[in-house]
This record gives structure tokens, C-alpha cells and sequence, in this order.
């Protein structure tokens, strides 16, 4: 396993890779000694930055997010959901012949946010529901205002 952290406009991230896939991505910065810059680290870190300075929206890394098959299905249905596009978690729920609940609990299991988009997947009527990554919803919407994403109501929102 190797762990190569960043700064973003975020807070600092961690990305984690194992077997040549990433496995998460999590807020903070891990101790020097324990970084390493493998070539997956090192991509994943570049479209991360290019991602911040809005040069692209989605991402194209070899990820393995361990999780429970519906968990899976979930994240699958995010990673179809382009930059500047959401769904409803309703919306995820129908496609998969489920609840809007648990599709918001694997939501907040995702152990690769923003990678996979779990910040695109809103509430009913367009709210924001929830985020599980650092800054909660401050967080989730300035990643949708990034990618020119939040509803109407949400543009004047500060961050």
C-alpha cells in the first residue's frame, strides 16, 4: 500500500493505492516517511490538481474502492454522472431498484470522494443532502460550484 498527499483548495488529501488501483481518498496529510510517489499516486495527483483548476471534470484512474457489492453499484452510477451534472439520490435509487436511503448511505461510504463524484448526487428538489467528507456540505458545494453544478437557489451561497 502507498499513500502520496496533496494540498487543495479543500483542505490536504491523501490518496491511497494498493495493487496499482486507488483504494481512498482522505482529508489530512499523512507524515513524509510514509509517502511514496508511485506512478499511480503521481497521475491521480496531477488530475486532482488539473481538477482544481478546472481543467477537467472527471477523472480516468484505475480505482478499487472496497465496499459491499451495492455499495459498488452506487459508486458505478456516480462515476456515470459527468462534471456539472447531478441526480437525485432518488434518481440512483430507481436505476437500481432501491431505496433513496441507502443509496445516501453508500454515498457517505465512499472511500474515493470526489474521484468518485459523491458530491454530484443531491436530495430531493435539488438540496443538498449530505457530505461525508471534510467541511460537509461547505465542502460539497464548493466542488459542484467548481464544476458550475449547484441549483439555482445555491449559486449565492459563500464558501
Amino acid at each position: 500500500m502507498a499513500q502520496l498527499s496533496l494540498h487543495s483548495p479543500v483542505g490536504d488529501l491523501t490518496v491511497t493505492e494498493e495493487d496499482g488501483k486507488i483504494i481512498s481518498l482522505d482529508w489530512g496529510w499523512v507524515p513524509e516517511q510514509w509517502q511514496s510517489a508511485t506512478p499511480i499516486l503521481e497521475e491521480a495527483a496531477a488530475q486532482l490538481n488539473r481538477y482544481f483548476d478546472a481543467e477537467i471534470g472527471d477523472f480516468d484512474l484505475p480505482l478499487d474502492p472496497p465496499g459491499t457489492e451495492f455499495q459498488k453499484k452506487v459508486w458505478a452510477e456516480m462515476l456515470k454522472i459527468p462534471a456539472g451534472k447531478t441526480k437525485s439520490y432518488g434518481e440512483i435509487a430507481k436505476i437500481l431498484k432501491s431505496a433513496a436511503q441507502p443509496v445516501g448511505t453508500a454515498c457517505g461510504a465512499n472511500p474515493i470522494p470526489i474521484i468518485i463524484p459523491c458530491h454530484r448526487i443531491l436530495a430531493a428538489g435539488g438540496k443538498m443532502g449530505g457530505y461525508s467528507g471534510e467541511g460537509g456540505l461547505e465542502t460539497k458545494q464548493a466542488l459542484l460550484r467548481l464544476e458550475n453544478a449547484l441549483p439555482n437557489e445555491q449559486q449565492s451561497l459563500d464558501i
